[in-house]
């Protein structure tokens, strides 16, 4: 199964693709990118050499142009994925229905990839994507067991993509209305739930206070971790209960799924982490590369070596066993 790995930065893309990534997704420093962060992401001609980097060491570039284009702007997303064709990308990651449509229309040679912003969580509604603007293949929503992904696999040829390592997100990929109404930003098209403009951490009385949009979100007492302020990990009080309501600050961790996810007939193992550092990116490549690798040759899958990189230094499989449901 291919390795598709994030990238910030340049020296990110260099990382992934030295490690063994097969594929490496990243965005333009603009906000046509769903991980608009101050410092991250590539101007043009830090893309059109990263993606020549990549093509000479055999690996693929796919650019993610996956916010929705505020009214009257849409020139800035359609100058996007004209340049990411100039730039020579293998393919753009799209969710807004215009924006497929226009790249189907002016630049049908570029290959389209459905972005998991789309939620496209059945067969009818990906294969309406591939017959309507040519997707090959889909990011699947992260709602998904492992006999439902082998469901929609059995009923499409859209080849499937999903997420085994990174954040994990529990609300419709990115449709937050909690995160929206705190910071008055909306993730799907300012492309982060958390905005570093809206954190604000205080100390009081030996108790470090985490606040987003001025909302208290965690406290933690002298020596305890302090999660990044994002709403659904956040600890609240109600029903006289006090704790994670929503989702314990852990990472999404499906190393030891991929047999089983190969068998379902899934393409492509995504990594999330655009905002994460180098050696954090070579770390999480080297593994899956191994274990893939692995799987391919017949061999034992190697013990997982990510739980130090994982949020909380602990792991959930997720939706993929829906042992919540």
């Amino acid at each position: 199964m291919e390795i598709v790995c994030p990238a910030g930065t340049p020296a990110s893309l260099r990382a992934a693709v030295k490690a063994g990534a097969h594929t490496v997704y990243c965005g333009f420093a603009d906000e046509t990118n769903a991980r608009n962060f101050p410092g991250l992401n590539f101007d043009r001609t830090e893309m059109r050499e990263g993606i020549a980097f990549a093509h000479k060491h055999g690996a693929k570039v796919l650019i993610a142009i996956n916010t929705f284009p505020r009214a009257g702007a849409e020139a800035i997303w359609h100058a996007a994925i004209s340049d990411a064709a100039s730039s020579g990308a293998d393919a753009v990651i799209l969710a807004d229905l215009g924006l497929l449509d226009y790249a189907a229309q002016n630049h049908p040679e570029l290959r389209r990839h459905l972005s998991v912003q789309a939620a496209a969580a059945n067969a009818d509604m990906i294969n309406f994507y591939a017959s309507t603007f040519g997707v090959k293949r889909v990011v699947l929503p992260r709602v998904l067991s492992v006999p439902e992904i082998a469901a929609i696999n059995a009923e499409t040829e859209v080849e499937t993509e999903v997420f085994v390592f990174g954040g994990l997100c529990v609300m419709a990929e990115g449709r937050c209305s909690l995160s929206s109404y705190a910071t008055g930003k909306s993730p799907n098209m300012n492309g982060v739930c958390s905005p570093p403009s809206h954190v604000d951490y205080r100390e009081d009385a030996g108790v470090l206070e985490a606040r987003l949009g001025g909302y208290l979100i965690h406290s933690a007492a002298k020596g305890e971790a302090a999660p990044y302020p994002t709403l659904c990990k956040g600890a609240f009080t109600a029903g006289g209960k006090s704790g994670y309501l929503f989702e314990d600050p852990v990472s999404l961790n499906a190393e030891q799924l991929i047999p089983q996810l190969h068998k379902a007939g899934v393409t492509a193992l995504k990594i999330e982490g655009r905002q994460r550092s180098a050696s954090y990116v070579a770390q999480v490549v080297q593994n899956f590369r191994a274990a893939v690798d692995a799987l391919a040759e017949g061999r034992p899958m190697p013990a997982g070596m990510l739980a130090q990189l994982s949020e909380g230094q602990a792991g959930t499989t997720g939706a993929y066993r829906k042992i919540w449901r």
